[in-house]
C-alpha cells in the first residue's frame, strides 16, 4: 500500500472515532438538558415540588404504619416466674375431731326464700328438716320467715347438719342440735339494754320520711297520726315543712345494735305555733293517749267514716236527684271509690245489718246514752253481726251505690235520741277523763316522758299544767 493510500485510511478511521464521540457528548448534553434542569441549573418548577411532597408524606405515613402491622411488635416479653410450694394452715383440732363450735355458716333470709329452699341449698336433707319441726315451738318460729331473718348452721366436714341456730325474739336464742334420733332443743337467753329516747326533729319535704330517718317505726308514725293528733291536726292541709315534733319511745338495744321499737310513750306536736301533746297511759287495761290534764285525746266519735272523703251533699232540705223533688236529707254524703272501706263513728254496740229501703244496705250502730248512726248505700258488710260490739275505727262496710244512689258514696246520719243531727256542727259529747288514783298514776307515769320532751325541746306545754289549768295551744 503506498503512503497515501495509508494517510487517506487512517484519516477516514479518526474522523469516524472523533464524530463518534462527539455524538455522544451531544446526546449526553441532551438528556441532562432535557430531564435534570434543577440539578444544574438549582431551580425546581411548581409541579416538581409537589410532586416531591407528595412522595415525602407518603413515603412518613408507610414509615409509621408498616412497622405497627408486624405482629412482633407489641409482642409481651417473657418474664421469668418463679413457682413457690407454700404450706397450708392446719385444721383446728376442734375441727379434725368433730367438735361444735367452729363449723357455723350464717346465711340471710332473702325475700321469697323458704327454710326448705335453704335446707336444699346447703345440701341438707329434708329428713332433717322434718326432724326439726317436728320439735315443739319450732314451727311456728321457723314456718314462715321474714326477710333479713338471720340463721346459723352448724356444718361440720362430712356436710351434715349438727346445730341449728336462730332467734325466737329478740330476746331468746335457740340452738337445736341433732343427736342421734334425739333433738335438743337450749334457749339462750340474750341481754338487752332498753334506753328510753327522745326522737325530735321537723316535718320537712314528708313527715313519714322525716321520722323514718329519725328511727320510729312505720306503726310509731301511724300511731301520732291515727291514734294521738287526728282530732287535732289535719295532716294533709294544716302541716308546715316548719313544723315540728317530738317522739319519746323506748329502743331495744343487743350488743350495739338496734333490735326493737316500743310503743309511742309520749309526743308531742307544733302546727303553726301551736301546741299539741298526748300521753300514753292504759285505762281498764287499755292503752289510751291523754293531755296532760288527763283528757282523753280520742273523741267519742269521729266526724268523717271515711278518712280524706269528699263531701257531696250536706245536711237540709235539697233536690232528690232521683226521686225529682225536694225532700229533707238527714244525713251527709261522701263520695268515695266502690270498695272503700267505712268506720264505725265510735265505739258501740250493732244495732242492725241488712237492706232498709232507699239506704241500700245498711249499717246501724248504738253508741249509748241515745246517740246512733247509720251507714247506708254499702256494696258489702264487714263481719260485724248484730248484737256485736266494735271499736271506733273498726272497719264495718265498704262504700258502694245500692238503694237510691247515683253513684258510688256513703250516706251517714247521726241521732241523738231519735233526732236526726247534723253530724258536721253537732258538739260531740266529750270522752270522761281521768280522775282520782288513775289521774294520779298518770301524772307519775308521764312525769318522766314530759321531763325527757322538755329538756330536747325546752318548752314549757301548757296543756301539761296542773290539773286546774286546762288552757291549750299556748305557743312555744
Amino acid at each position: 500500500m503506498s503512503e497515501s493510500g495509508a494517510f487517506r485510511t487512517e484519516s477516514s478511521s479518526g474522523r469516524r472515532a472523533r464524530l463518534e464521540t462527539l455524538r455522544e457528548a451531544a446526546l449526553h448534553r441532551k438528556v441532562l438538558a432535557t430531564r435534570l434542569p434543577a440539578a444544574f441549573n438549582g431551580r425546581w418548577t411548581r409541579r416538581q415540588w409537589a410532586h416531591a411532597s407528595l412522595f415525602a408524606t407518603m413515603g412518613a405515613l408507610v414509615a409509621a404504619i408498616v412497622p405497627g402491622l408486624s405482629p412482633d411488635t407489641h409482642a409481651p416479653s417473657l418474664m421469668p416466674r418463679t413457682t413457690l410450694a407454700l404450706a397450708l394452715p392446719a385444721l383446728p383440732l376442734a375441727r379434725l375431731r368433730g367438735q361444735a363450735g367452729d363449723s357455723w355458716q350464717l346465711v340471710t333470709v332473702q325475700s321469697g326464700q323458704t327454710l326448705s329452699s335453704l335446707f336444699d341449698q346447703l345440701g341438707i336433707p329434708a329428713a332433717t328438716l322434718h326432724r326439726l319441726l317436728a320439735q315443739p315451738g319450732a314451727k311456728a318460729s321457723l314456718a314462715h320467715l321474714k326477710p333479713g331473718s338471720v340463721l346459723g348452721f352448724d356444718l361440720p366436714v362430712d356436710g351434715s347438719l349438727r346445730t341449728l341456730r336462730f332467734d325466737r325474739d329478740p330476746t331468746h336464742r335457740v340452738e337445736l342440735s341433732l343427736l342421734g334420733d334425739d333433738v335438743h332443743e337450749q334457749v339462750i337467753e340474750r341481754p338487752t339494754e332498753v334506753r328510753t329516747v327522745v326522737l325530735s326533729g321537723e316535718v320537712g319535704p314528708s313527715l313519714y320520711r322525716s321520722a323514718r330517718k329519725l328511727g320510729l317505726t312505720p306503726s310509731n308514725i301511724a300511731t301520732l297520726t291515727d291514734d294521738i293528733f287526728k282530732y287535732d291536726i289535719d295532716f294533709n292541709d294544716d302541716v308546715g315543712a316548719n313544723d315540728r315534733f317530738s317522739v319519746v319511745v323506748d329502743q331495744m338495744w343487743r350488743d350495739g345494735e338496734l333490735v326493737g321499737t316500743g310503743p309511742v310513750q309520749a309526743a308531742t306536736f307544733t302546727v303553726g305555733g301551736k301546741l299539741h301533746s298526748g300521753f300514753r297511759f292504759e285505762r281498764n287495761g287499755k292503752a289510751e293517749y291523754f293531755t296532760g290534764d288527763g283528757r282523753p285525746l280520742k273523741r267519742s266519735f269521729i266526724r268523717m267514716p271515711i278518712p280524706y272523703a269528699r263531701l257531696t251533699s250536706t245536711f237540709g232540705n235539697r233536690f232528690h236527684p232521683i226521686l225529682g223533688r225536694m225532700r229533707m236529707h238527714e244525713g251527709v254524703d261522701f263520695a268515695a271509690s266502690s270498695g272503700t272501706p267505712i268506720q264505725a263513728a265510735g265505739d258501740a254496740r250493732v244495732q242492725f245489718v241488712g237492706w232498709k229501703g232507699g239506704y241500700g244496705r245498711v249499717v246501724i250502730l248504738d253508741h249509748g246514752h241515745g246517740y246512733t248512726t247509720l251507714y247506708g248505700h254499702m256494696s258489702n258488710f264487714g263481719k260485724e253481726h248484730v248484737g256485736q260490739r266494735v271499736a271506733q275505727g273498726a272497719v264495718i262496710g265498704y262504700v258502694g251505690m245500692s238503694g237510691l244512689a247515683t253513684g258510688p258514696h256513703l250516706h251517714y246520719e247521726f241521732r241523738v235520741n231519735g233526732v236526726h243531727r247534723n253530724p258536721l256542727s253537732i258538739t260531740m259529747p266529750p270522752p270522761e277523763p281521768l280522775g282520782g288514783p288513775a289521774l294520779a298514776q298518770f301524772r307519775a307515769q308521764t312525769g318522766t316522758a314530759l321531763a325527757k320532751i322538755r329538756s330536747v325541746e325546752n318548752v314549757i306545754y301548757a296543756d301539761a299544767a296542773p290539773i286546774h289549768s286546762t288552757r291549750r295551744g299556748k305557743k312555744a
